[in-house]
């Protein structure tokens, strides 16, 4: 069998049963593809789910309030992506999906591919950082990217060949792959490497999250937070758009 075939044949056998696999309505997918960046499908998974049942379509979600949607995203980082995503949807309401996915507000050609394959079947590939991985690791060029070769390309590299670590022996196209058994694997920084590393707590990011998240709860700010780090965030915030202040009182936008 060729290397596709193969590697289809694998996914197949073995791919996770995920929700958005069941489905090719392209909202549904649309959510799927915005939560899953950078956030850990575990976590995707259940949010997912009490999205959707929350807002079913894309006219539901444009028609929310922006307090209630920025309130529903809280834990899945990057609060702006829960705006555009509403912004997208609400074009698609008006004006219905347009054969130009990436013309959608805030839709990047990553997304627009996903999108487009997913859910309306087109012949183009999704390349997240798994596919691209997989693709420079074995040398493997796709003639044709039908919708199910992408999904199992992700799978390959969010399963097995993975950033640090290639599960070569178990790998369905280690045969045909140009690095098999010799995938440079590139080492975690240790400490005394010279290299500084900030924590995730200590990020302006992480702290932006904290006061979207208090304002949802309907607290007024996130205790235990040094104030200078609070009002950088809050400042950022209110140029995103994603806070208001009116005084002294802070709020989610409506």
């Amino acid at each position: 069998m060729s290397f596709a075939e193969t590697l289809l044949e694998w996914y197949g056998r073995e791919a996770r049963d995920l929700p958005w696999r069941r489905t090719r309505d392209p909202y549904a997918i649309l959510v799927s593809e915005v939560m899953l960046q950078q956030t850990q499908v575990a976590r995707v998974v259940p949010r997912y789910l009490a999205w959707l049942e929350r807002w079913p379509t894309p006219g539901a979600l444009a028609a929310a309030p922006v307090a209630d949607v920025l309130a529903e995203w809280v834990g899945l980082g990057y609060n702006r992506r829960a705006l555009r995503l509403r912004e997208a949807c609400a074009h698609v309401a008006e004006h219905g999906w347009p054969d130009d996915l990436g013309t959608l507000p805030g839709i990047g050609p990553y997304t627009a591919a996903a999108v487009g394959a997913f859910a309306f079947g087109r012949d183009e590939l999704p390349v997240d950082t798994n596919v691209r991985r997989v693709l420079e690791r074995t040398g493997f060029t796709p003639r044709r990217t039908p919708p199910e070769l992408g999904q199992a390309l992700m799978e390959l590299g969010a399963m097995l060949c993975r950033a640090r670590e290639a599960a070569c022996a178990a790998c369905p196209v280690s045969a045909s792959c140009a690095s098999a058994g010799a995938v440079d694997i590139a080492p975690r920084g240790r400490a005394g490497d010279g290299i500084a590393r900030e924590r995730f707590e200590d990020s302006n990011r992480w702290v932006r999250g904290r006061v979207i998240a208090a304002l949802a709860a309907g607290a007024e700010l996130p205790e235990g937070i040094e104030l200078e780090r609070l009002e950088r965030a809050i400042a950022s915030l209110i140029r995103d758009g994603l806070v208001r202040r009116d005084g002294d009182v802070l709020s989610l936008p409506t």
